[in-house]
């Protein structure tokens, strides 16, 4: 039986967002999916646009649809998604580089999600301190646990 690959690709999207959104509540439960200090498990998500360019638009809508459930305002809702999606479009422009693929995501959420944080939430703190906070919470979630992402994708790279 033959598969369709524009079939393959979308189903590989809606399962990558259900599972972000999945991993965002899971986080959410522990207290680490939103706010100036957060280690959203779902972005580890975040380099599978190495190997699957239809992950851009599976994380930008698991993202999306992970910020709507889990309460965040419409200004997070909008910039958070496009964090999310500049993030793995990066990704996808350095595929040929696995350890620098890990960057634009961090980028991208240092830089917009304390703006966010600020008008949005109203936080006080100043942006260089969350942009700390969102960038070590991102180091953890797509540097250190993405690469274990990219060894496992690696890996079964033949069975994909």
């Amino acid at each position: 039986m033959k598969t369709n690959n524009k079939t393959a690709a979308m189903v590989r999207a809606a399962v990558i967002a259900a599972i972000y959104v999945v991993l965002t509540l899971f986080a959410n439960i522990l207290g680490l999916a939103n706010g100036a200090i957060q280690v959203r498990l779902s972005e580890a998500m975040c380099v599978l646009p190495i190997f699957f360019p239809e992950a851009i638009a599976g994380l930008s809508v698991g993202c999306l649809l992970a910020n709507i459930i889990t309460g965040c305002l419409p200004l997070d809702i909008i910039f958070g998604t496009i964090a999310t999606l500049i993030g793995a479009i990066g990704t996808y422009s350095l595929k040929k580089h696995n350890f620098l693929a890990v960057l634009p995501p961090i980028v991208s959420n240092t830089v917009i999600v304390p703006i966010v944080l600020r008008y949005a939430y109203g936080l006080g703190d100043a942006w260089w301190y969350m942009a700390i906070t969102v960038c070590i919470g991102e180091i953890i979630s797509c540097a250190v646990l993405g690469s274990f992402v990219i060894k496992m994708m690696n890996k079964y790279k033949l069975y994909m």
